[in-house]
């Protein structure tokens, strides 16, 4: 049975291979895998708020997208084997990862900036290396929040709107992250907290 794929502007498109690892064979449509995927990360995102362990690792970053997405794709959970359209090469998801993850811990150990931009610099930083096939995007919000929930304050508001359907709020966002792949985080860091 053949799905068809409806791609947001923005959106990651998955290979031939990776279409291949669907979970549920029912599904034909995007707004049937949509709506699966959104049961899934709810189911991710109480996992998630349970845990009461360090968040800043790779074991935390791929069992999270692992609560997420696990129900819906076979690969969840595993960084990407083909570059994308977005993200460092493949091969260098871990090192990138790590070096993230490494930075976010100096960062807050030492006040490099305020929490807000700590979570919104560490979110950037996250989509662009893409670690996963997909969802990384929502994977990364996630991270984020749980990260500036853990220094303290409250989790963002990420446009106060649906970021997964063609709409000015995710304009707004991709814009954020666009602008900040060129350098400036303003944009970003207002549109978190809009």
């Amino acid at each position: 049975m053949a799905v068809n794929f409806d791609y947001l502007p923005g959106a990651t498109p998955l290979d031939a291979d990776e279409l291949a690892c669907l979970i549920p064979k029912h599904i034909t449509t995007q707004g049937e895998l949509n709506e699966w995927e959104q049961l899934n990360i709810e189911q991710g995102e109480a996992w998630a708020r349970k845990q009461r362990k360090e968040i800043l690792n790779e074991g935390f970053v791929r069992q999270l997208h692992q609560q997420m997405f696990g129900e819906t794709w076979s690969w969840a959970g595993n960084f990407r084997k083909s570059d994308k359209n977005i993200g460092a090469a493949w091969q260098q998801v871990s090192m990138k990862l790590h070096d993230l993850l490494n930075d976010a811990h100096y960062q807050i150990a030492h006040a490099t900036y305020p929490p807000d931009e700590i979570a919104a610099r560490f979110h950037h930083r996250l989509v662009a290396i893409h670690p996963f096939p997909n969802g990384n995007g929502r994977h990364a919000r996630m991270m984020a929040d749980l990260l500036i929930q853990k220094l303290g304050l409250p989790r963002f508001t990420w446009g106060g709107k649906s970021l997964t359907k063609a709409t000015e709020t995710r304009s707004c966002y991709i814009n954020a992250l666009r602008t900040a792949d060129k350098g400036d985080i303003n944009l970003l860091m207002s549109f978190v907290r809009s």
